[in-house]
């Protein structure tokens, strides 16, 4: 077994792994969820007006949603070739094509210029957007993960998920700066919502340099070392590993629909709207602070899940979801600021606590010839189901039924079938991660595990 794998590099090779792995994903996700942010605000009228303004405002949802739908695009291709020739080059690749794709959104001439072109341009541009995302994520945890001890990977798996809320917290706080400082008003509408767009050109060339001093996953190395790189990973891992994928996925699906309904384009949306009558720039502070409690919550979840195991910090993340997915909307329909702020905040743990075991958890259940793959594909169909239309659908329930406790069921369902799944899964914390132990990686990842005729004796072997 290589001595990184085993959890004795260096100190200071893994905290620049660390610093890596963050920076790189809040990078990305800024760059998503500025977009996100952007669909509430501005898209409908800008790309979207001729539809009318609720038709208009479900159609820039839904172009939020379509770029979750080619996630696994992006999740197959870095997959494949993050198994086949490493995590390194994958994680550069998708960030730049993320940098890109923002920046161009940035100078995209809108309906009034152009026509139905605008939001052909604004839609392709999401797609890639998409494809990104799906393949970046994979590639960020695995190379936390694979380089960490084994009594800490919870910890060191937490570094990439926290570049989702402080890439929120980013994307929130350019947004409520220019909303509130730069282009108040109708200059936003008019030029201030392409700024945040424009400033990926800076943050992808530090994103990129800070990538490429990373060395390559000690996991990886070995693989390539021993010649075991598995010749069409993904057909492998539908062939043996299905159901954990599917699994996975779910596990997923309710911590991503409540991320995106709580820090995403929908309650930006719904809180400015005739029916809470709130201002946008306050909204936006509410929901900077809200990815402040996010990163705050995911960062003790990691911690606590080398502590107490992944599985039962993921059920404590997920009661505490259930139990504030009412009082989320009751508190923000009261249109008081300081009930947007407690509701927030009090939705943000359960959310935070639900997302920080994940790259661990995921790393340990997928065996390490197609983990790239496993991990890359199930998060992105876990957005899919979660996150990819939950703004869309939410606002279709709010026009449907005017209540929005609708939207609190719709949030109650999704986070019962991930219990479930989070249920089914085993917990393997310090499994050995290298190719060595590519056969104990093969067996008890389910509970239903041992209707395949697993021993017991395997099942004590990889630690469930």
């Amino acid at each position: 077994m290589s001595t990184a794998v085993s959890g004795h590099s260096t100190a200071a090779n893994q905290r620049r792994v660390a610093f890596a792995t963050i920076i790189g994903t809040t990078i990305e996700w800024y760059d998503f969820f500025i977009y996100a942010t952007a669909a509430g605000l501005v898209f409908a009228h800008l790309f979207f007006e001729p539809a009318g303004e609720s038709i208009g405002l479900l159609l820039a949802f839904a172009s939020v949603g379509i770029s979750f739908l080619f996630r696994p695009l992006g999740a197959f291709l870095a997959g494949h070739y993050g198994d086949k020739l490493g995590r390194r080059a994958m994680l550069v690749i998708t960030l730049i094509l993320m940098g890109i794709s923002t920046t161009l959104i940035g100078v995209l001439p809108t309906y009034e210029t152009v026509g139905v072109l605008a939001p052909v341009l604004l839609l392709s541009l999401r797609i890639l957007q998409g494809i990104s995302a799906g393949g970046e994520w994979g590639g960020a945890v695995l190379m936390a993960v694979e380089h960490s001890p084994r009594d800490r990977r919870g910890r060191a798996g937490s570094f990439p998920q926290l570049g989702v809320p402080l890439g929120m917290l980013l994307a929130s706080g350019v947004t409520t700066l220019m909303t509130g400082v730069i282009a108040p008003g109708d200059a936003f509408l008019e030029w201030g919502w392409r700024i945040p767009f424009l400033l990926s050109v800076v943050l992808i060339l530090v994103g990129y340099l800070v990538r490429r001093s990373v060395d390559e996953s000690p996991v990886f190395k070995e693989i390539a070392e021993k010649k075991q790189q598995t010749k069409v990973p993904v057909v492998e891992l539908f062939r043996k590993h299905w159901l954990l994928v599917i699994l996975a996925a779910l596990v997923f699906a309710g911590n991503n629909a409540a991320g995106y309904m709580a820090t995403g384009g929908f309650i930006p949306s719904y809180a400015t709207s005739d029916a809470v009558g709130m201002e946008r720039t306050d909204v936006l502070l509410a929901i900077t602070f809200a990815s402040a409690m996010w990163f705050i919550f995911t960062a003790i979840a990691g911690i606590l899940s080398d502590k107490i195991g992944r599985k039962r910090t993921y059920l404590i993340g997920f009661s505490a979801q259930l139990l504030t997915v009412f009082p989320l909307f009751m508190l923000i329909d009261t249109g008081s600021l300081g009930m947007l702020y407690l509701a927030l905040g009090m939705f943000s743990v359960g959310l935070g606590l639900g997302y920080g075991p994940q790259a661990a958890w995921y790393s340990e259940i997928f065996p390490a010839s197609v983990r790239y793959s496993g991990v890359s594909i199930a998060y992105a169909l876990g957005a899919i189901l979660g996150g990819a239309f939950a703004p869309t659908i939410a606002q279709a329930l709010i026009n449907s039924t005017g209540a929005s406790s609708s939207v609190s069921m719709y949030l109650f369902g999704m986070t019962i079938i991930s219990i479930i799944a989070v249920l089914i899964l085993r917990d393997r914390p310090g499994i050995d991660l290298s190719i060595n132990n590519q056969a104990e990686q093969e067996v008890g990842a389910t509970v239903f595990d041992k209707r395949r005729g697993i021993s017991t004796d395997d099942a004590v072997k990889v630690g469930v």
